[in-house]
């Protein structure tokens, strides 16, 4: 089965993609406005690009129904050059689903979910407590794209709590993280627990002998 991009509604497409581009990591975002109003929320849409320098990416659509009206995460990160990354995890799942609710502005997400604060290191947005590890950001640049705004953000610190790192890379121990992923359609995801396969890499030699 074909689908024209030309020839679909705009709903389609984003019910292919998010069908097709599956899983994706989950970034819980925590940004404050000039006045220090902390604000958090989850985006699928978002992956790192680059490591030197370290460069994360996240899409945003405006409002819905307010084609040029930036969502607050959006808005917050043009204004103030400033988020963190909290990872989600197993764990904290159903308290980030509670910060994608679209609560009216004087009511906290954070406080709301049963989320805690702690300071970040670099950036002035808090880290949330409850997220085992995060990713400090500062704006490289914000693209705007019809109705969606591509934010990518230089990382400029990493936090992440001793019990998921090996030392020795340093690596993380993805397999203790438990982080989980977002699949197809509202409200399904996918869990990495007990979910690993590995396949190792092989240079262009072992896949010669392999061939023999």
């Amino acid at each position: 089965m074909y689908f024209d991009v030309e020839q679909i509604p705009t709903s389609h497409n984003y019910k292919l993609l998010v069908g097709l581009v599956a899983p994706r990591p989950i970034a819980l975002i925590t940004s404050m406005d000039e006045n220090g109003h902390l604000n958090a929320a989850p985006f699928s849409a978002y992956n790192y690009l680059c490591t030197d320098p370290p460069i994360v990416a996240i899409g945003v659509t405006n409002r819905p129904g307010q084609p040029a009206v930036p969502k607050d995460t959006a808005r917050n990160i043009r204004r103030t050059g400033e988020f963190v990354v909290n990872i989600v995890t197993e764990d904290i799942a159903e308290k980030m689903n509670i910060c994608a609710t679209d609560f009216p502005p004087e009511m906290s997400e954070v406080e709301l979910a049963g989320f805690t604060t702690t300071p970040s290191l670099k950036v002035k947005p808090p880290r949330l407590a409850q997220a085992h590890a995060a990713m400090e950001c500062v704006e490289h640049t914000t693209l705007e794209i019809g109705r969606s705004r591509i934010i990518l953000g230089r990382v400029v610190s990493f936090y992440v709590e001793d019990q998921f790192v090996d030392a020795e890379g340093p690596y993380i121990k993805a397999d203790e993280l438990h982080s989980i992923g977002r699949m197809n359609g509202l409200g399904n995801y996918v869990r990495t627990r007990d979910a690993f396969m590995s396949i190792p890499r092989i240079s262009y030699a072992e896949w010669q002998t392999k061939k023999r």
